[in-house]
Parts: structure tokens; C-alpha cells; sequence
């Protein structure tokens, strides 16, 4: 069984080098444009997903369309609809501009919140692979696939879903919405408005792969 890292965007593959749960391969925000993580679904028989923030979406994606390959997902701040709209709590573009505005002005040295002595997981990247992943973000929008996937019974696999309790970037209610989605789903809140969990909550984590690792195999 595979176990696939998809990362968030503009985010270099340093944000897991704390965590030390065995992956076969992290794909960047751009391989997931560029559709290597689909084709890297169609040459396994199965695998345990675990997504970031716009990787959490993208691994979503991948349960939506191999759900029979899933044996497992841990979502890390992650949301099936980024950008808010009638009674979602999602953020508004003035916020996702801001956020692109300030990717630029750092340069890739990362947002505050992150420790000083820690792993940076942000870096720059050229600017039509960023306005791609600006795009995705903009439009994805998962709620109703994922709302008939669970009606199907398709989605036996287990779930674990950690998210910031004051996240500005992914709301809180998002994993409350996934919760609805997967049956078998736990979801950990975490204390604090950190998005950049990867490099904050490692350790937790970590045990959350392999227990879910564990359950896909049994």
C-alpha cells in the first residue's frame, strides 16, 4: 500500500520534514495540476492519501475519483470549497488576495506564525504556476460530489481530519462538513489560528498515518 503526500500551494516539500511517517512520493501543488497524482492513483492498486490545505482538496479529488483504491485519508486543514459563498464559510477573494500579496512580499521566507527555527514551508515559485494554483482555489468546489459519494456508501475508508480552531485560511466549520461526509471520520481540533500544521503538530500527525494506515490494511 502507497502512501501519497499532496502539498499545499506554493509550499515546498520541507513542511514535512518534521513528520516522519513513510511516504512513497509528495507531489507539489504543481505536479497535482499537472495530473501526476491522478496518474500515480492509476498505477497503484491502493493508497493512503494524506492532503494540505489545497493538497487536502486535491486528495478529495483523488477519493472522488478512485474511491475503491482510497484505503485511507489524513486531511490537514483542509476544505472541499475554498472561497466563501451562500452559507459557507469560506474566504473572501479581498482574503485570498491578500494572501497572494503577501507570498510575494516575503519571497518565499514564509508568513508569521511559523517558529524562527523551524522548517519553512512556503517558497516562491514562477508566477503562471502560482495564478494556476490561484485558479484552483478560486473555483474548486467538491460539497456536492462529495455529499454523493457518501450516499453511495463508497466511502467506507477511514478519515482523519486535524484543523486550526481559528484558522484563517481554512475555516473550522469546513471539517465539520467533512465529518458529515465520512462515516468513519475522526476530526481533531487544534488550539490556536496555525494553518501550517505539517510543521507544528508533526508528531500528531505522524500517529494518525499509521493508525490509518493500519485500519486501511485491516
Amino acid at each position: 500500500m502507497k502512501t501519497f503526500v499532496l502539498n499545499g500551494w506554493a509550499a515546498s516539500e520541507h513542511a514535512w520534514s518534521l513528520c516522519k511517517f513513510g511516504r512513497d512520493r509528495i507531489f507539489s501543488y504543481v505536479e497535482q495540476l499537472d495530473g501526476a497524482s491522478e496518474a500515480a492513483m492509476r498505477e497503484t492498486d491502493d493508497a493512503v492519501l494524506v492532503g494540505w490545505s489545497m493538497g487536502g482538496s486535491a486528495a478529495l479529488g483523488l477519493a472522488l475519483q478512485f474511491p475503491e483504491k482510497v484505503r485511507g485519508l489524513v486531511l490537514v486543514a483542509t476544505t472541499a470549497r475554498m472561497m466563501k459563498d451562500d452559507g459557507w464559510a469560506g474566504m473572501t477573494p479581498r482574503r485570498l488576495a491578500a494572501l497572494e500579496l503577501g507570498l510575494k512580499m516575503t519571497k518565499g521566507e514564509g508568513f508569521g506564525g511559523l517558529s524562527a527555527d523551524g522548517p519553512n514551508p512556503y517558497m516562491m515559485d514562477c508566477d503562471e504556476n502560482l495564478e494556476r494554483g490561484l485558479d484552483y482555489l478560486r473555483a474548486t468546489d467538491l460539497r456536492r460530489p462529495l455529499l454523493d459519494l457518501a450516499a453511495s456508501g463508497r466511502a467506507r475508508f477511514p478519515v482523519w481530519v486535524f484543523q486550526s480552531e481559528h484558522d484563517g485560511i481554512v475555516r473550522p466549520e469546513n471539517a465539520h462538513f467533512l465529518a458529515s461526509v465520512f462515516a468513519n471520520c475522526r476530526v481533531e481540533m487544534i488550539p490556536g489560528p496555525e494553518h501550517a500544521l505539517p510543521v507544528s503538530i508533526a508528531g500528531r500527525i505522524d500517529l494518525a498515518v499509521d493508525e490509518v494506515r493500519r485500519l486501511g490494511l485491516s
